[in-house]
């Protein structure tokens, strides 16, 4: 009997893709996609995917998770810019949605063997253990979004694109005529659309609140802004501060709305401390070198690993800039870069 994969569809190019390259391999596959808000733009994606199953003449299944989405990814959001933290919803998003209530309709209630998604990353298992790698396609690889992953999850996932280019995917879908095939690439917050941007988003939300641009090394008060959550860690644009060199928004104190800024030099932090740490499998020992990331698209890092009790002390060889609280900091092995784990700063 084939066994029955159900592929997170989200009516972009590689999700079908995805389907596509797992129903020529033989398989049962099944289309599920999660409806995450009650918006024209979520009606979309259903009804781009209902278009994907269609043509790809596979059954699908809409799951309505609205209500989740509102709790774990959209709160979350809003409440860590209320505290001065800088969020990221598409963890969120994959922990509590694509391998939460997604993963658990897929396995649970749809019987399926394996949940696939579209995401440029790879699993293998060695020793029992089962480790997350980077894609081939260098440019698109996604671990940085996947560390909540569990053994019991990375057991029962798929991930069809892995040694596939963004360019090979493109051209599969052209080749076969998806619906998806000239899709744009994603953007970044889903339930943020554009004409609206973030800051419009949190000013929607926040009242206009007078607080203080303060230099951080001297103390001295440069000017005035309407709420720190309009500023993120590491900005230089759009501060509308005067001085001889360029100013940098250095730190924020959410309780006083005090935005504290400097220069270049002083974005530069030699060490963290991560809470919430989520290890894809147990590390072996308390200290270990590992590449990190504490954002997604900078170049991963070499930094000491300290495992307390209570917290993981992350010390870098080279200081590392605009560290922001709230930020994921993900750890990659140092000699092949599969996922170790990661936490939040």
């Amino acid at each position: 009997m084939n066994k029955k994969i159900a592929v997170a569809l989200s009516g972009g190019v590689d999700s079908s893709v995805a389907a596509l390259l797992l129903k020529r391999q033989g398989f049962d596959v099944i289309g599920i996609t999660a409806k995450t808000t009650n918006s024209p733009e979520a009606e979309n994606i259903i009804l781009n995917a209902r278009n994907v199953a269609s043509k790809l003449q596979i059954p699908f299944y809409e799951f309505n998770a609205t209500k989740i989405f509102e709790e774990k990814v959209i709160r979350y959001f809003e409440e860590a810019y209320k505290i001065g933290e800088t969020p990221n919803p598409c963890i969120m998003c994959n922990k509590y949605m694509k391998w939460g209530a997604l993963f658990d309709f897929a396995i649970d209630e749809l019987g399926a063997d394996y949940m696939a998604t579209g995401h440029y990353a790879d699993i293998k298992e060695l020793d029992g253990i089962f480790k997350l790698y980077p894609a081939s396609d260098e440019h698109k690889d996604q671990l940085y979004f996947l560390f909540m992953l569990n053994q019991k999850q990375l057991q029962k996932t798929l991930f069809p694109l892995s040694s596939y280019t963004k360019i090979q995917v493109r051209q599969l879908a052209e080749e076969n005529n998806l619906p998806s095939k000239s899709s744009k690439e994603s953007q970044d917050i889903c339930f943020i659309q554009a004409p609206v941007t973030t800051k419009k988003y949190l000013n929607n939300i926040l009242s206009p609140q007078e607080g203080k641009f303060i230099e951080k090394s001297t103390g001295k008060v440069l000017g005035k802004h309407t709420g720190f959550w309009q500023y993120t860690i590491g900005q230089r644009k759009g501060i509308g501060l005067a001085a001889p060199e360029a100013l940098y928004v250095t730190d924020i104190d959410a309780k006083s709305n005090t935005v504290y800024v400097g220069y270049k030099k002083d974005l530069f932090s030699s060490s963290l401390i991560l809470n919430n740490m989520n290890w894809t499998y147990p590390p072996e020992a308390l200290r270990f070198k590992a590449n990190i990331k504490v954002r997604y698209n900078m170049k991963s890092a070499p930094a000491k690993i300290i495992i307390n009790t209570n917290e993981i002390i992350i010390k870098f060889d080279t200081p590392i800039s605009a560290i922001a609280k709230g930020q994921a900091c993900v750890l990659y092995d140092i000699t092949d870069g599969h996922l170790i784990g990661g936490g939040f700063i």
